[in-house]
């Protein structure tokens, strides 16, 4: 079963699966609610799951199938490759994470090892992938974390320090050196980092 609100996208999967031996799609679905109507409709044996949806996010489908259809295995295939989202997707369950711009041949023999029980996805994977992205403020003392997080907020270096109960001399030498540890250079940049660690791409941008 395919669960993606791209119908062209969906009618493109199909054609790989069906074209395969041994598979073929037994149902569609454009959103979580009728992907899971859908579902315990078919009762499929591995599921197609964007991780972007109308009314929703493909995590939410695969919690939902878990409970009603534990039998049922899912596959991430989307557009994000984002280390929040291949977590959350590890943990509701997933047993792969394919990015969409894969050939059409991967999908079909993922989707075969998947339904002959193996898991693609594990912690080890995770894990890695996260050491390969070192995290930017792991120099950070406490206060210029602090100082981080309240830049996210919007706050002016006065309100900042107002907060903090501290000089506005020394907000300023806090930014200064978290500019200098996380690489960046205007403390706009620090602000939109901020706010890209607050809503990963996958949740909030429509369309993928």
């Amino acid at each position: 079963m395919i669960v993606d609100d791209h119908e062209v996208v969906r009618r493109g999967i199909a054609e790989v699966v069906d074209r395969s031996e041994g598979m073929s799609v037994v149902a569609e679905a454009g959103s979580v609610a009728e992907g899971i109507r859908r579902a315990t409709l078919v009762r499929p044996q591995v599921v197609l799951v964007d991780l972007q949806l109308p009314d929703g996010t493909g995590i939410d489908l695969m919690h939902a199938l878990r409970e009603q259809l534990p039998e049922t295995r899912s596959v991430v295939l989307t557009s994000f490759d984002d280390d929040d989202a291949l977590a959350a997707a590890l943990e509701a369950g997933a047993a792969a994470y394919l990015l969409k711009s894969v050939r059409g041949a991967e999908i079909a023999d993922v989707i075969k090892s998947v339904n002959a029980g193996r898991t693609l996805l594990d912690e080890r994977t995770v894990t890695r992938r996260r050491a390969d992205h070192d995290d930017p403020t792991v120099d950070l003392t406490p206060s210029e974390r602090k100082v981080l997080d309240l830049i996210g907020e919007g706050m002016s270096n006065r309100e900042i320090a107002e907060r903090l109960g501290v000089a506005e001399k020394t907000v300023k030498n806090h930014i200064t050196s978290l500019l200098s540890k996380m690489g960046l250079q205007r403390r706009t940049q620090v602000a939109a980092w901020v706010a890209g660690r607050k809503h990963s791409a996958w949740r909030s941008e429509p369309g993928d």
